[in-house]
C-alpha cells in the first residue's frame, strides 16, 4: 500500500512516526529516510531506542529554503538509491520517505525516478511518503491519501519552534 501525508499543515511528519511506532509495536520492521533533514531532532533520539525502526537522514544541518546547492541533490539522490535497495531487500515492511514530496517538488530528485520506485515497491510493503506539495502523479498512484490543512498555527502570533514539540 502506498500512503501519502501532504498538505500545508503541522503533523505529515507525526503521523508517519506514529504508523512507525505502531508498526513496531507489533513486532514489523521499519525504516524510515529523512530526506532534506540533517539536524537531531528529538524523534531521532527516540525511535533510535526502538530496536526494529531504522532512521537515517539524507539532507544538511539546516532545511532547504532557498534554491537547493549540488551537495543538496547528491544527498537526495543518495537517500533514494538506499530506499530503493533497502524496499528491494524486502526487511522492512514499512518504509517511510519523510518529505520526499518537498524533494521532487524543488527538483533534487526527478519524478520519475519516484514515481518508479512507488511502481517497484512490492504490495506487502507499506510505503509511506510525507511532504507538502505531493504531485499530482504520486497522489494518482497511492491507495491513501491525507492533506493535512492549516486551519490555524501559534506561528502566525511569532511562537517560535519548540523543543520536544517541533524538533
Amino acid at each position: 500500500m502506498i500512503q501519502v501525508y501532504t498538505g500545508n499543515g503541522k503533523g505529515k511528519t507525526t503521523a508517519a512516526l506514529g504508523l512507525a511506532i505502531r508498526a513496531a509495536g507489533s513486532g514489523e520492521n521499519v525504516y524510515i529516510c529523512q530526506f532534506a533533514k540533517g539536524r537531531l531532532y528529538n524523534e531521532l533520539k527516540a525511535l533510535k531506542k526502538i530496536k526494529n525502526i531504522k532512521i537515517e537522514q539524507f539532507g544538511r544541518r539546516c532545511f532547504i529554503r532557498q534554491s537547493p546547492e549540488n551537495i543538496d541533490i547528491q544527498m537526495a539522490l543518495c537517500g533514494l538509491k538506499k530506499v530503493a535497495q533497502i524496499i528491494a531487500k524486502g526487511k522492512y515492511r514499512v518504509v517511510i520517505l519523510d518529505e520526499i514530496n518537498i524533494v521532487v517538488k524543488l527538483g533534487l530528485i526527478p519524478l520519475s525516478d519516484l514515481l518508479r520506485l512507488i511502481k517497484n515497491t512490492p504490495k506487502n510493503t507499506e510505503l509511506v511518503l510525507t511532504g507538502r506539495y505531493a504531485n499530482q502523479a504520486v497522489i494518482k498512484l497511492a491507495d491513501l491519501v491525507s492533506e493535512i490543512k492549516e486551519i490555524k498555527h501559534y506561528y502566525s502570533k511569532g511562537v517560535k519552534a519548540r523543543n520536544g514539540i517541533e524538533f
